[in-house]
């Protein structure tokens, strides 16, 4: 029995493998994880990690509360915040820690607003593997609310790709 392989069925699947491969171009370096336990344990007293997740359904939408508590992913191209180019900062929407300067945000283009570098001491990260491939997943270092996942596949001067859900965020104009 001879199988055939149509042409549509091979792009797609070598259009979805170098998608599957540009997603899970990530590594987190030793000396990153150690600054982000650092950052972490700056918070460890805070209010903020002592709410219960009644507190937190109270303070946040249901949206908010999917991403920030339970590491849901809001659908692209939904948040507002994507088409915000006044200057500013960006605010974790849970406890109002500033996460990112407007200098730093660019378009990349997937739907979520996205910038290559985040304010001193404001993440922490962890490893994701909820898909097939390990991505690096990032969080306020305040309240642990759930922000995002950063890429290797941002701008200069870092390199890097914060992309953040934008129910995770507030913005505060400068």
């Amino acid at each position: 029995m001879r199988h055939q392989i149509s042409r549509r069925s091979l792009l797609l699947t070598g259009a979805a493998s170098l998608g599957l491969a540009a997603c899970s171009i990530n590594s987190t370096s030793e000396s990153a994880d150690a600054e982000n336990a650092d950052n972490e344990d700056q918070f460890a007293e805070s209010k903020w990690r002592q709410l219960t997740e009644e507190d937190w359904r109270a303070r946040l939408s249901e949206a908010a509360f999917a991403v920030l508590r339970d590491e849901d992913t809001e659908r692209p191209f939904t948040s507002d915040l994507n088409k915000e180019a006044r200057t500013g900062t960006y605010h974790c929407a849970g406890c109002d820690l500033a996460l990112f300067s407007s200098e730093t945000k660019f378009e990349s283009g997937t739907g979520w607003p996205s910038f290559y570098d985040v304010l001193p001491g404001a993440m922490g990260t962890k490893s994701d593997r909820k898909l097939i491939y390990v991505r690096t997943e990032y969080h306020c270092a305040r309240c642990l609310g759930h922000q995002g996942h950063v890429f290797e596949d941002g701008p200069e001067p870092t390199g890097l790709r914060y992309c953040n859900n934008g129910v995770a965020l507030t913005f505060k104009p400068a």
